[in-house]
């Protein structure tokens, strides 16, 4: 599974996305603002629980989340961060780097339906054989 993230709204505090799955359209994603920096280490750029996860693409595997207390996916090999998840919540306050997702955007930064969206993405996840996710 190649889930692909396409960034599109660029807030004072916060970054909305689009997730598919390949073509296919999944959810609206909301994230930390983007502060990177480009040719620049991440420690420079970076703020502490405030700052979105660098371009790229990684390997999202599923295991036990010991914040939450139960399996999530978790985006591995990013660099400058630890413990970066995709799970419910909605707004930029509930992310600390991770991805939210949500089947709706009101606009600025909250996403509604955020358990439904995990509902549908979240079993695909668990599914796939091996799961990359490429964020632009």
């Amino acid at each position: 599974m190649n889930l692909i993230l396409k960034r599109f709204e660029y807030g004072t505090n916060y970054t909305i996305g689009k997730l598919y799955n390949g073509e296919d359209y999944l959810c609206f994603v909301l994230e930390d603002k983007v502060r990177e920096v480009a040719g620049k280490p991440v420690s420079e750029w970076k703020v502490a629980n405030e700052t979105a996860i660098p371009k790229g693409t990684y390997k999202v595997i599923v295991d036990h989340s010991n914040h939450f207390g139960k399996d999530l996916p978790h985006i591995l090999n990013v660099a400058g961060y630890e413990g970066v998840r995709i799970h419910t919540g909605n707004t930029d306050k509930d992310t600390e780097g991770c991805l939210l997702v949500g089947t709706g955007w009101p606009g600025g930064d909250m996403i509604t339906g955020s358990r439904d969206a995990f509902a549908k993405v979240f079993p695909l996840i668990q599914a796939a054989k091996e799961v990359t996710i490429t964020i632009g």
